[in-house]
């Protein structure tokens, strides 16, 4: 057959192979991940959105009454509240805008009301959406009701419901509401700069000079990540609060405000972004810098052409990661932010202080947007990054230089005596009898079961919830990624799974607490068992801090060739039989990496949580938060500390740990 016959030939159909048992395995597993995804994220703040829609409004036209006389005779004509509101001004338009649980006493409308007098009053809805409470008992009818006036005196009116933007016009037409996003984005932008230099100035000297203890420089730039948020407010309100041994540095300012807020944060943020920016600068082609020599390069000339283009990537992720974990902070405002309101914090007054979760859910709506502009932007900026580093280059070594080394020295020592001296303050705080007055050491702040929080119960709490978050949470995110990296076709699923394991990333702890409320909270929700229990924590920290483990474990994965897949196929062994025998202890130091970020992340967590505790599952983060509000702030300093000491101590048995499981697993690497 020529050439010609065989082009003019019509192309015959697709034809597509038969799914493996292995196959089917691994893609209806990947979907039953999925759908805890759904159920865990999307469902939840679904149901968020909506709520964020639902507007609730008295409307007074919807109600009629009658008045009797003295000889229980009623007046022939009925009037509508809304007539007598507009008689004796007794509401205003914004008395009239509530929450899905509002209500409206029907006695400030009658001046002259007695609960004793005979008069006797008749009360009905016009319409079929009006609504009003005798006592504890609904009305929904149209037909006259005709009550005594000490029934009278308990009927309330409830607020009809509707679909529209007027939370969201209500929340900006509020100056004390719609100040809050100015208030964050400005802290967090100031916090970032002072965080992003710092942390950047930091990681130079660690990687770009031949200063000594670098080890324990290291050691204490991650120190921060072990403690609640929380802790460095206590701690500055102890250095420069009204009673601050401090409080004079501030030259009369206040401690209470955006200056507390901006301090603490760069605190709590300086170990993530040390963390990317000590990434980028490690990744550096020492030729560039023996190019720079050779030409001549003055050493400032070599920062700005080399050092900084080569960490600009790490710098942006940096900066981006820090704003998103300031925005979206809870704990320190609450702590410290006295009457400088954030977003985060207008989130926790609004449910827990007003009960208005409609306007919870809008706050929570614009919370998201800088979020997640802010992680598109981050995702954007690394999707450009290029390899800095090729087959042929060669790794850099700092050369020794004596002014140089003393002088980063110097600035690592300063920046690792502010971090050190905010944890020794609450560690002071937490062992004085009575500060400022007695300032003798005693345990007795470590007496939590005479306190408001929880006592021991909390932190054994905690505990708990960190071993089980870390013990869920890796085997469903690590087998959720490997199901992603090693199963063949279904692009489509696979997509929408990566699709669903990066949002997380960009939600709030807050906003996805809130939205758990509205969804498990309901009782027609089959889940609506787990609300209040152990269970919904483990599930809400898990999917909260699912991305980062999730990008932990695909890295790990991608290391691996796909032949193992092909040399299992060819020896017809089964797919989860390879993941056992091969994969997991392959990306072992992996998975105790992600089950130790787990632990520690689930034990210092308020903001994901502080809408979904109930007595008997309180927890250490909430404890502090909770006795710092009831003013007792040493035992609150006392429980921070309590939850570092774990977390160090987690920290030092994974290590040991570490070296034991992978000396028996690992010791091909070494061959």
């Amino acid at each position: 057959m020529t050439d010609a016959t065989q082009q003019s030939l019509p192309a015959g159909p697709t034809i597509k192979g038969k799914l493996s048992r292995d196959d089917l395995i691994m893609r209806g597993s990947m979907m039953v991940i999925g759908l805890y995804l759904l159920i865990t994220m999307v469902f939840p703040l679904y149901a968020m959105l909506s709520k964020s829609f639902s507007t609730f409004q008295f409307d007074l036209s919807a109600y009629e009454v009658q008045v009797s006389d003295q000889a229980g005779t009623f007046y022939s004509d009925a009037v509508t509240f809304a007539l007598l509101n507009d008689q004796l001004q007794a509401l205003d338009d914004s008395d009239l805008i509530a929450g899905s649980d509002g209500r409206v006493g029907v006695t400030q409308f009658f001046p002259d009301f007695s609960f004793r007098s005979p008069v006797k009053y008749r009360l009905r809805n016009t319409t079929a959406e009006g609504r009003f409470l005798v006592g504890s008992t609904l009305n929904d009818s149209t037909e006259w009701v005709e009550l005594d006036s000490n029934t009278f005196r308990r009927v309330q009116l409830r607020p009809v419901k509707s679909t529209g933007l007027g939370n969201f016009k209500n929340y900006f037409s509020t100056p004390a509401l719609s100040n809050s996003i100015k208030n964050s984005v400005f802290i967090a932008t100031i916090s970032t700069m002072i965080t992003v230099t710092l942390a950047f100035w930091f990681a130079y000297a660690l990687s770009r000079s031949c200063m000594r203890f670098k080890g324990v420089f290291r050691l204490i730039a991650m120190a921060p990540i072990l403690v609640p948020s929380l802790l460095p407010g206590i701690a500055l309100v102890y250095l420069f609060g009204n009673q601050g041994f401090l409080k004079e540095m501030l030259f009369g300012a206040s401690i209470y405000g955006p200056i507390g807020i901006v301090i603490g944060s760069v605190f709590f943020t300086f170990p993530h972004a040390f963390l990317i920016i000590s990434t980028a600068l490690a990744i550096s082609d020492g030729r560039l810098y023996e190019a720079a020599t050779s030409l001549r390069a003055t050493p400032w000339r070599t920062f700005w052409t080399v050092t900084i283009p080569g960490a600009r990537y790490g710098l942006v992720s940096a900066a981006f990661v820090v704003f998103n974990l300031v925005i979206t902070d809870f704990g320190l405002p609450k702590v410290i932010g006295g009457q400088f309101n954030v977003l985060a914090v207008d989130i926790y007054k609004q449910v827990i202080g007003q009960q208005n979760f409609e306007m919870g859910a809008v706050v929570s709506v614009v919370l998201i947007l800088p979020a997640i502009l802010a992680f598109a932007i981050d995702r954007f900026v690394q999707s450009k990054q290029v390899a800095l580093l090729s087959a042929r280059s060669v790794p850099y070594q700092p050369k020794p230089n004596k002014k140089a080394d003393w002088i980063l020295f110097g600035y690592a020592s300063l920046v690792g005596i502010f971090i050190i001296g905010i944890l020794a303050v609450c560690q002071f705080a937490a062992l004085v009898k009575f500060w400022p007055y007695d300032l003798s050491f005693s345990l007795n702040n470590f007496q939590f079961d005479r306190m408001d929080g929880g006592g021991w119960g909390s932190y054994y709490n905690s505990i708990k919830l960190g071993l089980l978050t870390a013990t869920v949470g890796t085997a469903i995110i690590f087998f959720g990624a490997y199901l992603v990296e090693k199963s063949n076709g279904f692009k489509t699923g696979r997509a929408l799974f990566q699709m669903f394991a990066m949002l997380p990333m960009a939600i709030p702890g807050m906003v996805l607490g809130l939205a758990y409320i509205f969804f498990f909270n309901n009782p027609d929700n089959p889940l609506h068992i787990i609300y209040g229990t152990m269970a919904i924590l483990v599930v809400c920290s898990v999917t909260h801090f699912y991305t980062v483990s999730h990008l932990t474990a695909t890295t790990a994965l991608q290391q691996m060739d796909r032949e193992f897949e092909s040399v299992s196929a060819s020896l017809k062994q089964p797919s989860l039989k390879l993941f056992g025998r091969v994969t997991v202890p392959v990306c072992l130091p992996s998975i105790l990496d992600i089950s130790i970020y787990l632990f520690v992340n689930a034990m210092t967590t308020v903001s994901a949580v502080v809408f979904l505790y109930s007595p008997s599952t309180s927890l250490a983060s909430i404890a502090v938060l909770n006795m710092d509000d009831a003013g007792d702030i040493a035992p609150a300093a006392a429980m921070g500390m309590m939850i570092f000491y774990t977390n160090a101590g987690a920290r030092i048995f994974h290590l040991i740990a570490s070296r034991g499981v992978l000396g028996r697993t690992q010791a091909w690497r070494s061959r």
